[in-house]
């Protein structure tokens, strides 16, 4: 236990593992840490101490590495902040796996803090060894395999380490794994360690607060991802174009994307990550009006594509411009990630829209260019007329309207359904799903990590099967400090699996594919204290869920047959194909 001092960096620690442990978790805090997550765990006891003494950190525990790790994105996500984990040695560092994947496609600042054994105690048979160096492989941006604290090593070595890694992370956002080997021993003795000797050199460091090390990258170097666009503006919106925006967190950035398309007079399709999903200036129906071939030929006068973000999820708009013969087409993303599946960008723009957008010159408004709006306005009379009954697409339609506050979207149908449902809103609403891997796995504790920094509620929506993945994550809602909702809808099991060309003969897709379990979230309710309602109707789910809104932590399980949103998804597309052909 360090020593409680009123100012400046403990002399005293309970072992020379806690001075390194220590200097770990206070550069980081001096770097933007806030927040840092802790499993269970003997090897990283030092790290633990270490994070439960510093009085500017919030320690967040969770039994279950996996969904400590996936708690740890939505903080950061929502925040804007690096989070850190920590874990003990063994498998427990292996179950972060899938969430550092997540993590390094989104960009996302996770700092894995490992304990790990001694390099001696590796591959003899010690107990809880595995080779951990380098175990996340290509999905880190930086790793280090640090020794075992020696007081023949500088303190500023440690700072160093940490300075240089968080740097490189501010360059290429996503996750940091640190192993740290620690012999023992790991818990508090008779007496504290003096460290004040091996400190001594850190000078000023033990007094201020500031880093260590300044990692200056300079104006020049800063502005060097966002090319002179002068050049090349004015021809390129000479076109008659239009603007995608796919995955973009930032509300207020977004909206400069919307008013550069006012400017522009081009149109605005947006995925429901963007956060202007419920924009009016939005063609918020474009996925199933491209059933109808007038809105896609109209479409189809676009010369040019200015995209914002990658990761789109309209299967029919990335097939739109997959196969458009387009006369240029650029992509701005701050991640330096290609994000572009079938080879189209011919510009790539490596800087937040906000950036892109500020540096671009003066342009007068133009008029608009298509009819696109009007077109669209039949498919979203039969979305109203599809959507007024208790089904996934009724429930998905209603919750863009009710939800308040953050909405986070699960994989499989539940992102498909909201990002072609909806109608266009009065008030905000940030949207967040995890589209890096778009795994199944994680998805609870990612919605929970994305409710602790934000005094507003949560909605989350996700599939039956996602929901058993991740059933130990519904342990940390007891601690939602703000209202938050998990809409599950049941369609007992993999439903997708009716949508995609899985040969249906013998038992096939019900057996392989689509997995049916025959269970129901009652219990699970009621095992993890949380309130519970099983809606019957459309509007019995408006009710619940407004209710659910007010306070506390409510899961609505919406029952549905297995075949009915393959159903409704094919019979809307045929209506919206049939009316074009009717006019």
């Amino acid at each position: 236990m360090a020593t409680p001092v009123l100012s400046g960096f403990a002399q005293e620690h309970a072992t020379f593992n806690h001075v390194w442990s220590a200097l770990m978790l206070e550069e980081l805090y001096r770097l933007g840490v806030r927040d840092v997550m802790v499993a269970p765990g003997s090897r990283s006891s030092p790290l633990t101490m270490a994070a439960s003494e510093h009085a500017g950190l919030r320690c967040h525990c969770h039994f279950d590495e996996r969904g400590l790790g996936f708690m740890a994105l939505g903080i950061a996500r929502s925040s804007y902040r690096p989070v850190v984990v920590i874990t003990t040695s063994g498998t427990a560092v292996a179950n972060l796996y899938p969430a550092v994947v997540e993590a390094n496609l989104l960009g996302v600042p996770l700092i894995v803090l490992s304990a790990d054994r001694p390099i001696e105690l590796l591959d003899n048979g010690s107990n809880q060894a595995i080779d951990q160096r380098d175990i996340f492989s290509r999905h880190t941006i930086v790793h280090h395999d640090l020794p075992p604290p020696d007081a023949e090593i500088k303190a500023a070595f440690v700072l160093s380490t940490i300075d240089q890694a968080v740097d490189q992370q501010r360059r290429t956002p996503g996750p940091i794994h640190i192993n740290c080997r620690y012999r023992e021993p790991l818990y508090p003795g008779d007496a504290l360690v003096d460290a004040s000797d091996y400190l001594a050199p850190l000078g000023d460091w033990l007094m201020d607060s500031t880093p260590w090390s300044d990692w200056s990258w300079g104006d020049v170097q800063e502005r060097a991802t966002v090319p002179a666009l002068s050049d090349v503006w004015e021809a390129f919106v000479g076109h008659r174009g239009i603007i995608v925006a796919g995955s973009i967190d930032d509300p207020q950035q977004a909206q400069q994307v919307v008013a550069l398309s006012k400017q522009l007079g081009w149109p605005l399709l947006v995925d429901v990550q963007s956060q202007v999903r419920f924009d009016p200036h939005n063609l918020i129906h474009f996925d199933l009006a491209l059933h109808d071939g007038r809105f896609f030929d109209e479409l189809a006068k676009a010369e040019v594509l200015l995209q914002f973000g990658g990761r789109l999820i309209s299967k029919r708009l990335i097939q739109f411009i997959a196969q458009h013969s387009w006369q240029d087409a650029w992509l701005v993303d701050p991640l330096p990630q290609r994000l572009d599946p079938d080879y189209c960008v011919k510009r790539r723009v490596i800087c937040s829209p906000a950036d892109f957008i500020a540096d671009l010159p003066a342009i007068p408004e133009k008029p608009v260019w298509h009819q696109l709006a009007s077109l669209q306005r039949r498919t979203s009379q039969l979305v109203e007329e599809r959507c007024r009954s208790l089904s996934e697409l009724g429930v998905c339609h209603q919750l863009a309207q009710l939800a308040e506050g953050q909405l986070f979207i699960g994989n499989s149908l539940p992102a498909r359904l909201m990002n072609m449902l909806g109608t266009h809103r009065r008030t905000p609403l940030r949207v967040f799903a995890n589209r890096g891997a778009s795994g199944i796995d994680g998805l609870i504790a990612t919605a929970f990590g994305l409710s602790c920094s934000r005094a507003e509620p949560t909605t989350i929506v996700l599939g039956d099967t996602s929901a058993l993945h991740d059933l130990n994550s519904l342990a940390l809602l007891k601690q939602a400090a703000q209202p938050l909702v998990v809409v599950i809808l049941n369609n007992d099991g993999g439903s997708i699996f009716h949508m995609l060309p899985v040969p249906k003969e013998d038992d096939l897709l019900e057996r392989y594919y689509r997995q049916p379990h025959g269970l129901n979230f009652e219990h699970t309710a009621k095992m993890f204290g949380l309130g519970y309602a099983a809606p019957d109707s459309l509007d019995s789910f408006a009710i619940a869920y407004t209710q659910a809104l007010q306070a506390g932590v409510t899961l609505i399980e919406v029952n549905v047959p297995h075949q009915q949103v393959a159903d409704d998804l094919k019979a809307l597309g045929a209506a919206i194909r049939g009316a074009s052909r009717e006019l």
